[in-house]
């Protein structure tokens, strides 16, 4: 049992040079006020002058092995990206590959304020390992496809992941099911999916409604769209996060608001891919709980939340000509509070006494933040997540001084650039 104080902090809800202290016994906060708390009597003590107190972001869509294809393949359409480039060197990696590739991913994550992921892609064991050793949190599942004659035992693969890792270090590991797409997974082996979810109490995450022939393919083949044919299928019953979301109909988005469906929206990579532009504003007046997310370091080129963050503050202005169509306030929700309860971690998101200590100080000794009118816009708008100075996550010290605090980065990047370069080899 740990007690840490943090002293002369500053919070983003809180006048400039207005000082503040956060206590964190073990990995909770007790307590978040101008003074010491009465009776605390911390185990280290650290002095947060000059820098910004904020919760970590949650990163609700990822793959983040692909790290290692980051800049391999760019500037093409989702298809042709995935079946020319992306799937065929996929099919070379090993188990070494995705460690290394995960933890690359991770430190970048990690540098840059965000504290929780989600995660769908193979040898889903050595990501959770990753995790464990790295002290992020995530929710995990093995991407699940059936277009060749593997379905089963990657199904079998997930179901172990589950029962190995789920709730694992009082819940920092959470794991899911993870079938890929509409176009990767047939009616019978979506079947098989929900029964196996269902039968260990797990929930789904899926790519839906990213590109405008996955609706076209899936109303030619099956009547409906993606969205009616997986609540045809009773997969919103289990609890589902679902990827992208960028054509909706308006029933679709009266199915997602009564099934709870949470949407991992992708600003980025929606851009990148040429995949559209998400309804972020209708989702948002049906109800519906949206996250925001990076997708794979390939499909986007990074795995910075903040400018995830950026990125749907804008962007859904100048699509709307609305200014007020997505605030500041509204995308830090969502890149933080929002996330959370898309992956299904409750007692994130929010400094309140109580919550879990996800913490991220940041240095506001630079450029960008002055003046400080507002601070939160400063740091949705201006800032960098080369401004993170510290990160814990359930009271941990992961990054300390814009470095990682408990493993060698210089090793992490040295194999990471071996295994692309023996992928490349092969």
């Amino acid at each position: 049992m740990t007690k840490i104080l943090l002293e002369n902090i500053e919070l983003l809800n809180t006048p400039e040079g207005a000082k503040n202290c956060i206590a964190i016994d073990d990995s909770k906060i007790t307590y978040v006020g101008k003074k010491s708390p009465a009776g605390f009597v911390a185990d280290e003590i650290i002095n947060g002058r000059g820098k910004l107190a904020t919760v970590g972001m949650v990163n609700t869509h990822g793959h983040v092995s692909m790290t290692l294809l980051r800049s391999y393949a760019d500037d093409m359409a989702l298809m042709d990206w995935l079946q020319n480039e992306i799937w065929p060197i996929e099919a070379k990696m090993n188990a070494n590959d995705i460690y290394w590739g995960a933890m690359l991913g991770i430190t970048e994550m990690l540098k840059g304020g965000t504290t929780c992921f989600a995660d769908m892609y193979c040898f889903m064991d050595d990501v959770a390992k990753a995790v464990a050793t790295t002290g992020i949190r995530a929710n995990l599942c093995r991407g699940l496809l059936d277009t060749d004659s593997e379905g089963d035992i990657k199904l079998d693969e997930n179901t172990r992941l589950v029962k190995d890792w789920h709730g694992y270090d009082n819940g920092r590991i959470r794991i899911t099911y993870g079938p890929h797409a509409p176009y990767t997974c047939s009616i019978d082996y979506l079947k098989k999916i929900i029964t196996a979810a269902a039968e260990n109490d797990a929930e789904i995450q899926m790519h839906l409604c990213e590109t405008k022939s996955e609706i076209e393919n899936c109303i030619k083949e099956h009547g409906v769209t993606p969205i009616c044919l997986m609540d045809s299928l009773k997969m919103f019953e289990l609890g589902v996060i679902a990827a992208h979301c960028v054509h909706l109909t308006d029933n679709d988005m009266e199915i997602m608001a009564e099934k709870n469906v949470r949407v991992a929206h992708n600003p980025q990579s929606n851009l990148k891919l040429a995949s559209g532009i998400a309804p972020v504003g209708k989702m948002l007046e049906h109800g519906i709980c949206i996250g925001l997310g990076t997708d794979g370091a390939s499909s986007n080129n990074n795995l910075d939340m903040l400018e995830e963050c950026r990125a749907v503050a804008m962007m859904h202005k100048a699509v709307s000509f609305n200014p007020l169509a997505v605030t500041a306030a509204t995308a830090w929700d969502l890149a933080t509070f929002g996330g959370a309860k898309v992956l299904g971690f409750k007692n994130l998101g929010k400094l309140e006494s109580g919550k879990d200590a996800d913490i991220v100080l940041w240095n506001m000794d630079s450029p960008t933040w002055h003046p400080r009118h507002n601070k939160l816009s400063l740091l949705v708008y201006a800032a960098s997540s080369r401004d993170v100075d510290m990160v814990l996550v359930a009271g941990k010290k992961v990054v300390e001084k814009g470095q990682l605090a408990t493993f060698d980065e210089e090793k992490i990047y040295a194999e990471a650039d071996r295994c692309a370069k023996n992928l490349l080899s092969k």
